[in-house]
């Protein structure tokens, strides 16, 4: 039986869906699970972490209150080791890119980035996952006995329920790194829903030509209470953050609606929102390619589509 290492993504004390999400595949897989938990003042979170593991890890002192990629990995090692691990995944977050190579490299062990399906086939680890922006799909058979994964947001689902067992195993408190101490994390303070974790996703994109068209569009993402995105073409000219921008060199994000507002679909941006459960697009141009990755379209200008579906939304919520 293969066992799976889960790494916890934990945020301000708050457990993330992500962290369900590879529980409920490792279950699928018929594997044995456990999960690992870094941080501090976080035993409030083991029922929760029990859900869909056999044991949980967990490394708690004020000490990891603020995220360092040394001691993180240090604990995520340590784990990996006590637990003999065949795969340690980690969700599609900073934390997760970051530490992912090093635990790969102390544990001499295969690592492979932004996939989307996992499944063993005699005895083999195969993967899936984008490449080239995606434009092809990979397919990927590991010959190493140990595979550190990041896994792209969304790509399993997460089954209500899980059942588990409590079983909890304190991880000693890793020593500090001292060539790189973290003195200070700052957020973003705008209080907007954070684009990863956000169930609906607006995203605006050159169609909207000015602020005036982006304080329209975001309207729209009030009013639903979504996460509001960009294409790069409006962080390029300074109307949106860099960090609302949703394609390759920005966020992935995989929410259960996504609405591109005024965007083309570049290749770069497509890479950072096909994972999207559904796909509504607004565009003037007929041949746009946002409309071959959409499930619904609408072949019109967002300043005439957007207030109809402010009003269609208020209608429904009447």
């Amino acid at each position: 039986m293969a066992k799976i290492l889960v790494i916890a993504d934990i945020k301000e004390g708050v457990l993330k869906g992500s962290t369900a999400e590879l529980l409920s595949k490792a279950k699928t897989l018929g594997a044995q699970a456990a999960v690992v938990a870094i941080g501090s003042n976080i035993q409030s979170l083991t029922p929760d972490l029990a859900k869909g593991s056999d044991t949980q890890y967990i490394a708690d002192d004020p000490s990891l209150e603020l995220f360092s990629a040394g001691p993180f990995a240090a604990c995520v090692v340590e784990a990996a080791k006590a637990f003999e691990a065949d795969m340690i995944w980690f969700g599609f977050s900073e934390t997760g890119k970051t530490v992912a190579p090093r635990v790969a490299a102390q544990l001499n062990a295969a690592c492979a980035t932004e996939i989307t399906d996992v499944t063993l086939e005699g005895g083999k680890i195969h993967l899936i996952r984008p490449a080239i922006a995606g434009k092809v799909v990979q397919r990927i058979r590991v010959n190493s006995q140990t595979l550190v994964a990041v896994v792209r947001a969304g790509a399993f689902e997460a089954t209500p329920d899980l059942a588990g067992t409590q079983n909890v195993v304190a991880l000693a408190v890793p020593a500090t790194d001292l060539r790189a101490v973290i003195r200070e994390i700052l957020s973003d303070a705008s209080g907007e829903i954070d684009l990863a974790d956000a169930d609906i996703v607006i995203s605006v994109g050159r169609g909207a030509k000015d602020q005036a068209g982006v304080d329209l569009v975001k309207e729209l993402a009030t009013d639903l209470a979504a996460g509001f995105g960009s294409s790069r073409a409006m962080v390029d000219g300074g109307f949106m953050a860099h960090n609302k921008q949703v394609g390759q060199t920005g966020k992935i994000v995989a929410p259960s609606l996504y609405m591109a507002m005024g965007i083309s679909g570049a290749i770069q941006h497509l890479a950072g929102m096909t994972g999207s459960k559904t796909i509504l697009a607004v565009n003037k141009d007929p041949e746009a390619p946002i409309f071959n990755v959409a499930d619904y379209g609408i072949v019109g200008d967002l300043f005439e589509v957007v207030p109809i579906l402010k009003e269609e939304i208020k209608k429904i919520r009447g």
